[in-house]
């Protein structure tokens, strides 16, 4: 059985942030500023802010440094294009063009300097007939359980989600989920995290009945306490967390600013329950690119080397 939460994860410091008009067609969450003056300073000081943070709390981070050319104003969500588990590193296909550029051989090289990498597997040919799964944006991956939650989008298609988990030896739910103005949510991890007994989830942003019912008894079946938000709490990414443990397994959830004001009370007592609530501070990067802390955070679900 896999390890749900990570102790080691990647994350890319920006070095061309800013307002991708691409993703925005279809990334709701993304607000375009009036003008993109002191954007990358202020998004590199919430990166940093939040790595420290991290590292503070004894979370192994790997820390990668954007390369500057092309520009590629989204490098800092890397969980979209790949996810580092079971043995596995997949590359994914991705729905901006934009975005592509942000797929690099040497972040994969260095994962599998440290940890043990049996196989990688690229799923990019797929863009080419326009189909996407962005990584664990687009999936929340019950590791322990071997499940994979999905909402349908133009970020993720059905089939290849299919063929994702068939691949993974998972069983895929999908579903349709949108936002309170009616438009489909662009990832699954806007809307649903799962943790080490716990799910947070936003019941009703998933439209059908029959579909809501489903996700949230089969995250009951398979052991989780569900915490439930609203679609509001949702939209300031409540639904964005993660769990995480540190080189001497301590837990922390991990959260941002944003989400943390909009969980209710009794919803951080029963979350804190499972871990140390760990609040950064993202308003910037949240705003401009429409994802919050989880999506800066990929992690590495891998075996590692011994050293010497």
């Amino acid at each position: 059985m896999s390890s749900q939460i990570a102790a080691s994860l990647l994350m890319v410091r920006p070095s061309a942030f800013g307002y991708n008009a691409e993703t925005a067609a279809n990334n709701h969450f993304q607000q375009k500023p009036k003008d993109n003056a002191g954007l990358q300073k202020r998004a590199l000081a919430e990166f940093d802010g939040a790595v420290e943070k991290l590292k503070s709390a004894g979370i192994d981070v790997i820390v990668v440094e954007d390369t500057p050319s092309p520009a590629k104003p989204d490098a800092i969500f890397p969980n979209n294009w790949f996810n580092a588990a079971g043995g596995v590193i997949n590359v994914f296909p991705m729905f901006a063009s934009s975005r592509r550029e942000e797929k690099r051989n040497d972040i994969l090289e260095l994962i599998a300097s440290r940890f043990k990498v049996n196989d990688v597997r690229d799923w990019s040919e797929f863009e080419a007939e326009a189909m996407y799964l962005e990584g664990t944006g687009s999936m929340v991956i019950d590791h322990e359980n071997s499940v994979i939650y999905a909402c349908i989008s133009p970020r993720t298609t059905a089939s290849l989600v299919e063929k994702f988990a068939a691949a993974s030896q998972c069983r895929a739910i999908t579903f349709q989920a949108f936002d309170t103005r009616g438009r489909q949510i662009y990832h699954t991890n806007v809307m649903m995290s799962i943790g080490e007994g716990f799910a947070v989830l936003c019941p009703k942003a998933i439209a059908d009945d029959v579909e809501r019912v489903a996700v949230a008894q089969l995250l009951e079946h398979t052991g989780h306490e569900n915490i439930y938000i609203e679609p509001e709490q949702m939209e300031s990414f409540a639904g964005n967390i993660l769990h995480v443990k540190n080189r001497q397994s301590q837990r922390f959830i991990v959260m941002s600013t944003t989400a943390h004001r909009a969980f209710t009370k009794d919803q951080l007592e029963r979350i804190s329950k499972y871990g140390e609530l760990l609040v950064v501070d993202v308003p910037t990067i949240e705003k401009v690119e429409g994802g919050s802390i989880r999506c800066m955070m990929a992690e590495i679900l891998l075996e590692e080397k011994l050293s010497g």
